[in-house]
């Protein structure tokens, strides 16, 4: 059992690595392009999608091996990823007044396609 975890973990972690390596590539292209400021939303929003996406990895690797298991693992990983991301985005509005919205939420969005390329990729 112990080798069907480490067999599972490494494609499902590979997925998180290449939406943070995307993610960090936006930010990076948007400060080149534009200025500090908005690189920073645009990094705050990958954040918010590659936290969730690190989360939702956490608990779905130790899901044991019967179907029932599994099922629940993807579920309560689910919900913690929505809530988690509910709640960044709230600290995010709360405490980063100055965010240049569309930066953050476009930072986000690009986390979030890179997560469905990267299922493609691995």
């Amino acid at each position: 059992m112990i080798d069907s975890k480490k067999n599972i973990s490494k494609p499902v972690y590979r997925v998180v690595a290449l939406q943070l390596i995307i993610a960090a590539g936006f930010a990076l292209l948007v400060g080149l392009l534009g200025d500090a400021h908005k690189a920073a939303s645009a990094a705050y929003g990958g954040a918010i999608a590659v936290i969730g996406s690190l989360m939702y990895a956490l608990l779905v690797v130790g899901a044991s091996n019967n179907a029932e298991s599994i099922l629940k693992a993807h579920v309560r990983a689910e919900m913690v990823k929505i809530f988690i991301t509910a709640v960044l985005f709230v600290l995010a509005l709360l405490l980063f007044h100055s965010a240049a919205w569309l930066w953050l939420i476009l930072g986000f969005a690009v986390a979030t396609l890179a997560y469905w390329f990267s299922l493609l990729a691995v």
